[in-house]
Formats: structure tokens, sequence, C-alpha cells
């Protein structure tokens, strides 16, 4: 199985390189079809390799590192090119794999245009080696790999905003990188702080020291740097300000990614990183990072509720980047309960907010495909958009989305968002009870906002008299390339909230370990 891990980031590694030759032919149209269909074969080999290492995993022990490959990488500084699975990052790279395949299966036939787009061959290119970086950051097990994995990702996705986006994409992509670099770089003082202390950048070592041999106040300042640095790709509030301009200005497939993958790299650093490797200085910032994940839930909500008025030409896309904001931010306040319970609901709402998201964006993109804009008031027209009466699969994906973004029980949202609120209302020792009650008690108003705003964006633009003049001359309905892209998102949205113990069965054993000292 370690094989079949190597060959998952060596796949879309070799595929990048490939789309440098000039092997898809002379003549531009067909060779950005080849192209578009070369990074479709790509990202399905390496889902085929996600699944047959799922199931060459062993259930029966997801708290132990599988997969695994360690060797010396630079000596001199001693970093190892060390690799492994577990139950944490196992349904991580599931999720990677998937959305990656099926927006490559999306951009086959609906390829992101511009004035001046470059040839279909650099956005397969660019697509699969973010690909590397994404899968990568769930695999490596040293804390230098770790930031390197952290960063590949950024050049790419700059790119496919920059060059593939709309609307204000370049100063959009440029505050992206440039909040991700400062914050990636903070993040790694705090990773050589650890390193040089401890005399190893081995994440597993580490991991089992449980921050023996690091002084509190040494466990403080590189919780605090690591934190910081993953928060502003969580992201954090106040630290999200990038994430609206770069949603709004992305392509559909780089939004679905970024929502669905790139934010998870951070928290996935939280539990991987900051949980077992300087517990005492975690502990101390933790009800600092509660804090925080109440105020981004609260805002987020808030923020979404005022862009879904009408006359307030709210942009979808923005609004759903700031839902991510709150929606995060269970994932955020799970974490710092440092309990479990709490910790299990991080994850499974990582998973959640993957797969609804994801799906939410694709619809808001064919959405936009077919108006022109994402905006609001134009979605939902004078008399209201009614995509029940003209486009009813359409309409009825986007409600199922928003029901289950909004956390309805039965569906993927719901069971996260609930753990993380159960982490809350009983942290771990140490913590102030009051103080994460009153989180709580923020959290369960952030699940009544949202509610009000999903079910407004749902009104207006699901809604109305289809009889009344259409915003467009003619809105198609469902496409069988999207039914077949979406699908698995809407069915694993409703498998994960039917069969949570998918998940937390995978999980829980793993978040134990780590929060034990293993």
């Amino acid at each position: 199985m370690n094989a079949v891990l190597i060959a998952l980031l060596v796949l879309p590694l070799l595929g990048a390189a490939l789309t440098l030759a000039p092997v898809f032919g002379p003549d531009r149209a067909a060779a950005d079809r080849r192209a578009l269909r070369f990074g479709t074969l790509v990202t399905g080999a390496v889902l085929v390799l996600t699944a047959a290492l799922a199931a060459g995993f062993d259930h029966d022990e997801p708290a132990r590192m599988q997969a695994t490959t360690d060797v010396a990488w630079i000596p001199a500084i001693g970093v190892r090119l060390h690799l492994g699975v577990d139950g944490v990052s196992l349904p991580l790279l599931v999720l990677t794999s998937l959305l990656t395949f099926l927006c490559a299966l999306y951009s086959e036939r609906r390829l992101p245009s511009g004035a001046g787009v470059p040839s279909a061959r650099a956005f397969v290119g660019l697509f699969l080696l973010l690909e590397v970086g994404m899968l990568a950051t769930f695999a490596v097990l040293d804390l230098v790999l770790f930031f390197l994995a952290f960063e590949i990702v950024l050049i790419p996705m700059y790119f496919l905003i920059a060059r593939w986006g709309s609307g204000a994409k370049v100063p959009a992509a440029n505050r992206f990188i440039l909040y991700t670099l400062l914050g990636s770089a903070v993040m790694l003082l705090g990773f050589l702080l650890v390193g040089l202390k401890a005399g190893t950048f081995d994440m597993q070592a580490l991991a089992a020291a449980h921050g023996s041999g690091l002084s509190h106040s040494t466990q403080v300042i590189a919780a605090l740097a690591i934190m910081v640095g993953l928060a502003v790709k969580a992201p954090a509030w106040p630290l999200h300000s990038w994430l609206p301009d770069a949603h709004t200005a992305a392509p559909t497939v780089g939004s679905v990614l970024l929502a669905g993958v790139l934010l998870k790299m951070g928290t996935y650093g939280l539990v991987r990183v900051l949980l077992p490797v300087v517990p005492d200085g975690t502990t101390t910032l933790a009800p600092y990072l509660g804090a925080f994940a109440a105020v981004g839930i609260v805002y987020g909500s808030l923020a979404c509720l005022a862009l879904s008025r009408t006359g307030a030409k709210g942009d979808l896309k923005r609004l759903i980047a700031y839902s991510s904001v709150g929606h995060m931010g269970f994932v955020l306040l799970g974490i710092a309960s440092l309990t479990p319970v709490g910790v299990n609901g991080a994850l499974f709402a990582n998973i959640a907010h993957g797969l609804i998201t994801g799906l939410l964006f694709f619809v808001v993109g064919a959405l936009k495909d077919r108006y022109g804009t994402a905006d609001l008031d134009t979605l939902a027209g004078a008399t209201g958009g009614a995509l029940y009466g003209r486009a009813p699969r359409l309409g009825a994906l986007l409600a199922f989305a928003a029901v289950a973004s909004l956390g309805l029980p039965g569906l993927a949202g719901f069971w996260g968002e609930l753990l993380a609120m159960f982490g809350a209302f009983d942290p771990a020792e140490g913590l102030s009870r009051p103080a994460f009650v009153t989180y709580m008690v923020l959290a369960g108003l952030g699940t009544l906002l949202t509610a009000a705003y999903l079910l407004i964006v749902v009104r207006r633009v699901c809604m109305g008299d289809p009889k009344q003049p259409a915003p467009v001359a003619e809105l198609a309905d469902l496409r069988p390339y999207e039914a077949v892209s979406w699908t698995p998102l809407a069915a694993l949205t409703l498998l994960a909230g039917l069969w949570p113990a998918l998940l937390l069965g995978l999980s829980d054993p793993a978040v134990k370990h780590l929060l034990g000292g293993g």
C-alpha cells in the first residue's frame, strides 16, 4: 500500500510535467481537447488509486499510521521523506481525489474562458500540480515536507484565479497569495522552532513525545505562530478577508477546490500538528481560538444575511464564500474544545463542508454561465427566479445543497456542527467551561442565522412565477455532464448524513490517539 500512496503523488506530478511536452499535436483546438481529456484520465486514475488505498486500509486499526514510507531525504537537517495515512487523513485524501476528478470532468465540457487565456494545456498542467500539493499535504509526516506541500498549491491556484477568473480577478489573486504567503512564513517559523528545540521534524516522533522536551514558553510561541499561519488558510476570522474576493473572481472549478480542499489544509494542520506536538501551548491558546471561531460563525452568517437582502446587489458566490467563514468556524470551535467529541465533529464538518459547498459552487457556477452573472438580484428577477418552474432539476439541486448547508438532520452538514457544539459544551480539562458554553450559544445563534439566509436565497432564486418574463431568453435545465459531475456529491452528502459512523468510525480512534500523545 505504500507504493499506492507514492503513486498517488507521482502520477499527477508526471501528468503535469507531460503537459509541457509537445505531445498533444500542433492544432490548437485539437490539442486543447486532448489535454482536457488527458487531465480527466490522470485525475480518474488517481481516484482509482485512492479507492484502492481506502479498500486496503486496515479499518480495525485506524489510529495506526499505514502505507508508510520513511527514508532520509536531506540528512544534513534531518528532513525525511515520510509518508503515511491514518483515520484522520484518509477521508481527506478521498475527498481531494474525488473533487479533483469531478472538476476535471466538468472542465472537459466547460473550460473557463476569457480574453488572453492561454491554452488548455496550461490549465491542465496547473490543475494537476494543484492536485499534487493538495494530496501531499494530507500524506506527508515531516514538518518541512508539510510546509512545502502547503506552498505548492499557491502558484497553481493563483494562476487559475488570475488567468481563468472573472471580474477583479488579478487583485483577488494578489490578495490570495499575499495573505497565504505571509501566513505560511509565520507557520514556518513555528515549525523551525519546534524542530530545532526537539531535534527532529518528524511529525510522528513529535506526536509521540507529546510536548516533552519543549518548555511551556516554547510551546506557546510555536503554537501561536503555527496557529496564525494555519488560521489564514482555514480561514478564521479576522484573517478571512482574502476569501470572498478569491471565490467571487475564481472560475467554478477553482471555487470548488478552494472551498472543498484548500480550506481543509489549514484545519487539518491544526489537528495533525498543533494538538499532539505542542499540547500545552495549544491549551493556553485554545480559548482565544474558540472566541475567534464563535465570532466568525456569527459574523459570516450576518454578512450572508446582508448580501441576501433584496436590492443589496449581493453576489451569490460571495455569499457562499462568507458562509464558508461561518461553517469553518464550527470546525475551529470543535478543535478548540480539545475533546475527542469536538475534534471528531470538526473533522466530520470538514468533509461535509467539502461535499456541500463543492456542490453549491458547481450549481451557482452553472447559474452564472446561464445568466452571465451571479448577482442575486438578477438571478431572482423582479418576481423571483422561479427555478422550480423554469429549470426544476437545477432548482432542486440548489435547494438540496442549501438545506444540507444549513444543517438539516439526515444530511452531512448536521453532524459536524452538532458534535462541535457538544465539544464546546464540555471542553477539555483546564479550559473555562463558562467561556466555551458562551461560544456554544453563539454557534447556536449562527445556525439560526444560517437557516435564515439560505432559505431567503432558495425563496428568491427557486420560487416565483415561471409565467412571468424570464431574466434570460432561455434557461437550460440540468445538462448531462453537470449531472455526472454533481450527482456523486449529492449522494455522498446524503450517505454521510444517514451513516455518520462511516467517517466517525475512522476518525475517533485516531483523534484519541493524537490527543493522548501518540
